[in-house]
């Protein structure tokens, strides 16, 4: 959410820098994330002051050039050259002194220096409108008429100020502070100092007049409905101070009558529909059910159809004109030629506003304030404050009597709060006119105050509907200490708990450290990616995977399931920077997955993933760069097995949803992973442009299997021994299957053994490969003789003969 400082200010005066303001905002929950300047022009004329012309006379060497003198305030004149041709001796000038950066109306900022032109020094540059930024001449030289002493700025001569703006990272249940006059009802609360609404006490309506008639249909869904019809309503542009007001807050002007609209949602917090009048059949407003299938165009032009759930705005036909508190209708809505204007200002349940938000995909200002609550009470004062606003800037007037149905007051939510359960919850007595201050200050009136003989007071208060997240004497305690101050709180002199966990062996977090250690030393980059995902990366399109975790609240349909693999969220990461030429990636994270099982219940694990993709290494004169290949992704996993006492993981294959050409990694015949190229069609669905190799491994099993102990022995005394044998064997024979045949053939001796070439070719026949493969042989009590060692591998030929079918290539 965005504020505008100054804005803020008409409705909270202070004296208050902006970045003290927003310190106290930040502390007291609504956080601050960025505070930047907001200029009326760029560069704000920084460098640029007031001067006077003392002499003025033609350059020795150029006929359209005048060397002048000017004072800008200080000890020595500037000499400057100018090729205006009004310029003269006596005149009041604008001047940009060396260094100052100037921003023009057209082309390129540049910076003003000190220079030579034609031979005769330049210290500056005496302005055009233009080349300052605040017009489009360029006719001459800005000649003013004032009193102002030289050297003056210039920013304070043309009356230029700027703002501050605040972004704050608006949580969902702080509602009551998403507009300007939210945020100033929060500094009234923190400050003391009154927060004042817009004057509105000039609206006046006619007793009588031809009117829109209001029918609430469903006053569940929308309990208070008001309107107010303007007829002589000129649609234009908008005033630059609304414009300005717009922009401050990154939005874009339209016309004078949605600006108004949009105006009053961020000031005061209330949405508001404007209806060309004109376009309402019959004359009249339904707020209804729409009917289950209904077509209905929105303002964007996509034709929806509509559910029996979805609240409406209606003619008196029954046809839908608005989404109610979602969006308008493309038939309805204010254009160049409205003249009469008819303006909603409602109060919807938020339930219905956000099934309606959700169901067609539709996110909006105003359904982002009506699905998390707004003000009953605000509806007629941002009325008011429109129709004021609309005569001021397009010469509305008002044709009718005000259109207010509120069948049903809303009150005020009761809530107990006791003086003792303040203190025990906070950890600090606060005395009670303090506690007093703060809920005067946050709009909670204490309606009756009860004191028990031998107990603590307990008072009876009224919580206003605006704050929709303060319905339990914790919430109201929770409001005392945001006001108070989380840093108010002193800290006891000797923390204690009267109960310790065990601690838990091996510790979660140590481990996790020693492998992300392992990995970042390996040159990976840790990630941390949302939970959250598209479930349109899983479903298949017969039917959707019935194993997903959906949310049911979602507040964006990109973000709708919980991930059920790491591998998305990661190629996203992935995505972004190869969208940014960054196309060598290695990365890691720690994350949780989840999954319903078949059972209907819900699974939740821990896994770690691996994504690689690009070169491997960079590039240098000693070594030619590489693309990343199976065997860096395989290498990765297996250190991290090794550093978890898994040295012996054994590799198989196995079909996989998101990989191509994927092995299964086992350890004490559990899986505990996978590693594989990601399936072109994952890359293309998420737009990813090159080549991922990915590995995911359960984290959970690991940890819970992981082996700390070492275990140290004497290197051995004696030479271990070589051997090489070139083995032909069906192309379906794995390396993996020869090195389980040879640790169960021959336990004692051999400690090693390792492939160093592949071959395939036309000498070897149909359906055939070799391998060659080494092994090394050690007796750790004495020096292996020639007898031994020729007895170990004829025991070893035989079997791989026996077992795997190999010939011995000689």
């Amino acid at each position: 959410m965005t504020i505008s400082f100054d804005w803020l200010k008409t409705l909270f005066p202070t004296s208050l820098p902006a970045a003290e303001v927003g310190a106290l905002l930040t502390g007291s929950g609504l956080e601050v994330e960025s505070l930047h300047e907001l200029e009326s022009i760029p560069g704000g004329l920084r460098g640029v002051v007031l001067g006077t012309v003392l002499t003025c006379e033609r350059h020795p060497d150029a006929d359209k050039l005048s060397l002048t003198t000017v004072s800008v305030g200080d000890e020595t004149p500037r000499q400057i050259v100018c090729g205006a041709p009004n310029v003269a001796a006596g005149q009041r000038v604008v001047v940009a002194l060396e260094g100052a950066m100037l921003h023009p109306s057209q082309g390129e900022p540049f910076k003003i220096k000190k220079s030579k032109i034609r031979g005769a020094a330049s210290e500056g540059m005496l302005c055009a409108e233009d080349e300052i930024g605040l017009g489009q001449s360029h006719a001459g030289i800005l000649v003013l008429d004032t009193d102002l002493p030289d050297g003056t700025p210039a920013a304070t001569y043309f009356g230029l100020g700027s703002d501050t703006v605040f972004e704050i990272g608006l949580t969902p249940n702080r509602a009551d502070a998403a507009s300007h006059y939210g945020v100033a009802r929060e500094l009234r609360a923190l400050l003391g100092q009154p927060a004042h609404l817009p004057d509105v006490s000039a609206f006046a309506a006619p007793a009588t007049g031809e009117n829109i008639g209001v029918t609430l249909e469903d006053d569940q869904a929308c309990p208070r409905y008001a309107g107010l019809l303007l007829d002589n309503v000129q649609v234009g542009p908008s005033p630059e101070w609304l414009q300005h007001r717009l922009r401050s807050i990154g939005l874009s002007p339209i016309n004078n009558v949605v600006d108004v609209t949009n105006f009053v949602l961020h000031e005061l917090g209330q949405p508001l529909h404007a209806f060309d009048a004109d376009q309402l059949a019959g004359g009249q407003i339904r707020v209804k059910r729409a009917e289950a299938g209904e077509k209905f165009i929105t303002l964007d032009g996509v034709e929806r159809s509509l559910q029996a759930d979805d609240l409406v705005i209606a003619n008196a036909q029954g046809t839908p004109m608005a989404l109610a508190g979602v969006f308008g209708g493309k038939t309805s809505g204010v254009s160049a030629g409205t003249t009469r204007v008819f303006l909603e200002s409602a109060y919807f349940a938020p339930a219905v506003v956000r099934r309606t938000s959700q169901t067609h995909g539709l996110k909006t200002d105003a359904s982002f304030r009506y699905e998390r609550g707004t003000d009953p009470y605000m509806v007629p004062t941002a009325l008011r404050r429109a129709a004021l606003l609309l005569q001021e800037v397009a010469g509305a007037r008002v044709a009718a009597p005000v259109v207010d149905e509120f069948p049903h007051a809303i009150p005020n939510s009761q809530v107990r709060l006791r003086l003792d359960r303040v203190a025990r919850l906070i950890g600090q007595e606060i005395g009670p006119e303090r506690i007093r201050e703060i809920l005067t200050g946050l709009g909670i009136k204490i309606e009756q105050e009860i004191s028990t003989h031998g107990q603590a007071p307990t008072w009876l208060l009224a919580v206003p509907p605006y704050k929709v997240d303060v319905t339990r004497e914790a919430d109201v305690i929770e409001e005392i200490l945001r006001i108070y101050g989380f840093n108010n709180v002193a800290l006891r002199p000797h923390n204690a708990a009267s109960f310790l966990s065990p601690f838990p062996n091996p510790d979660p977090e140590v481990v996790r450290q020693k492998v992300a250690s392992l990995l970042s030393g390996q040159g990976f980059s840790e990630i941390i990616t949302n939970s959250l995902t598209n479930a349109q990366y899983f479903e298949q399109a017969t039917a959707p995977d019935e194993a997903l975790v959906r949310i049911l609240n979602y507040n964006s349909q990109d973000l709708n399931v919980m991930r059920p693999t790491l591998l998305h969220s990661g190629l996203e990461v992935v995505r972004h920077n190869l969208n940014r030429r960054q196309r060598d990636l290695k990365l890691y994270e720690f994350g949780k997955t989840y999954q319903r099982t078949a059972a209907g219940k819900y699974a939740e694990k821990t896994i770690l993933g691996l994504w690689l993709t690009g070169a491997a290494s960079a590039e240098t004169w000693q070594h030619p760069t590489r693309k990343t290949t199976f065997h860096d992704a395989a290498g990765a996993v297996q250190q991290v097995l090794a550093a978890l006492g898994h040295a012996q993981a054994t590799p198989q294959p196995t079909p996989h949803a998101y990989l191509a050409g994927g092995l299964t990694l086992l350890a004490q015949n559990q899986p505990v992973g996978s590693v594989g190229a990601v399936s072109p069609a994952v890359l293309k669905r998420l737009d990813v442009s090159q080549p991922v190799w990915y590995a995911e491994l359960d984290w959970d099993w690991l940890l819970k299997k992981y082996k700390a102990s070492l275990t140290a022995r004497e290197l051995p005394r004696f030479p271990e021994v070589r051997r090489d044998l070139s083995l032909v064997v069906d192309q379906g024979v794995t390396f993996e299957q020869l090195r389980t045949i040879a640790q169960r053939t021959e336990k004692k001796l051999l400690q090693d053994l390792n492939v160093f070439d592949v071959y395939e070719g036309p000498n070897l026949g149909a359906g055939k490969k070799s391998y060659s493969v080494s092994f090394t042989l050690l007796d750790p009590t004495q020096t292996l003789t020639e007898q031994a060692i020729d007895q170990t591998m004829q025991r070893l030929i035989q079997q791989f003969e026996k077992q795997a079918g190999a010939l011995i290539r000689k």
